[in-house]
This record gives structure tokens, C-alpha cells and sequence, in this order.
């Protein structure tokens, strides 16, 4: 059977994911990982009209430490990556879900230490938008015990230092920075 670039022929009662092409599928994950991106924030906004920023970000905080361990499991399992160094765990960043939707770029010092570079934030992007100054707690405090939570995954020991967080320098092409370490007894 051919592989399909899109589903607009006939209705087929056997449909499967399995029938698309690869560009096809590389396209629904990106639309997927959007897709989840905006529920975030929408649900993040609702809790925050209804209850409050101090309840969104608490339950935020709770559903993403979950969402964290469950997605390195997941990722690491289903694509076989596993070790205990730094690049276990940008291998992991790379093949996340949510990788689609932001731009990193890693400096690999050597397998147990790199800098990570994100140049390209969604999520900033709107919250630097809204004005309301939401991304000091977003990012300067979620998204740090986030990055500690993926890195302890593989290693416990793994030291994830916050080099550049928001507030932005005006026109800087850095969202945020990450040092990501391992020390090994020599």
C-alpha cells in the first residue's frame, strides 16, 4: 500500500498512523507538541483567572514535576537512552516531545559537561508578550526545578547550573542558558 502525505481521500475504516509518510508524521508531532504546548498555557491561564497566579502556578508546578519524570522515562525507554553523563541527558532533550516547538543549541564540552543554549522559547515569547512579569517565576524557578528533575533522571549527581535566565537583555538571542555537569572521582 502507498503511503499517504495526507488523509484526504476516501474514509478508510482500517485508518492507521502507520500509512503516512515520514514527513507526514514529522509534521504531526510538531502539530502535537503545539498542540500541548497551548493547553499548558490555556489551563495555566484559566486556573490563574479563576483562582489566582499563586494556585496556577502550584498546580503547574505539581502537573510538570509529574509530566518531567514521565517523559524521561518514556523518551529514554522507547529510544533506548541510557547512561549516567551529560549527553545521556541532551540525547533525551533532543528526542522530547517538546523539542519541536523550541530551538537549543548545545556546546558539548565533553560527554559531562555542556552548555545548552535555548534561542527560541514559545512559551517566553508569550509570557514576555503578557507584560505581567510571570517569566521571573515560570522560568526562574519552574523551569530550574525541571532541568534539575531531567538531569537527576539519569544521574542524581548531575549539577545544572542556571547561567542566563529572564528577564532578557534587549535584542539577546538567548532565552535561557544552562551549564550541565557531571564530576567524576579521577
Amino acid at each position: 500500500m502507498a503511503e499517504l502525505v495526507d488523509y484526504s481521500g476516501p474514509f478508510d475504516p482500517d485508518f492507521s498512523y502507520d500509512r503516512f509518510t515520514k514527513e507526514t508524521l514529522l509534521k504531526l508531532i510538531r502539530s502535537h507538541a503545539e498542540y500541548v504546548r497551548r493547553i499548558d498555557g490555556q489551563w495555566y491561564l484559566a486556573v490563574m483567572q479563576e483562582c489566582g497566579n499563586d494556585a496556577a502556578f502550584a498546580c503547574d508546578a505539581i502537573v510538570w514535576e509529574k509530566l518531567e519524570a514521565y517523559t524521561m522515562k518514556t523518551t529514554s525507554n522507547l529510544l533506548n537512552i541510557h547512561g549516567d553523563d551529560v549527553v545521556t541527558l541532551i540525547k533525551a532533550l533532543q528526542a522530547n516531545p517538546w523539542s519541536s516547538s523550541y530551538k537549543f543549541n548545545v556546546d558539548l564540552i565533553n560527554n559531562d559537561h555542556a552548555i545548552i543554549s535555548f534561542i527560541n522559547c514559545p512559551t517566553l515569547l508569550a509570557l514576555e508578550r503578557d507584560g505581567s512579569g510571570r517569566e521571573m517565576l515560570i522560568c526562574n524557578k519552574l523551569e530550574v526545578r525541571l532541568m534539575e528533575l531531567k538531569a537527576h533522571y539519569f544521574n542524581p549527581n548531575m549539577i545544572v547550573t542556571p547561567l542566563k535566565l529572564p528577564p532578557r537583555e534587549p535584542n539577546s538571542e538567548i532565552c535561557c542558558q544552562w551549564e550541565l555537569k557531571v564530576e567524576r572521582n579521577r
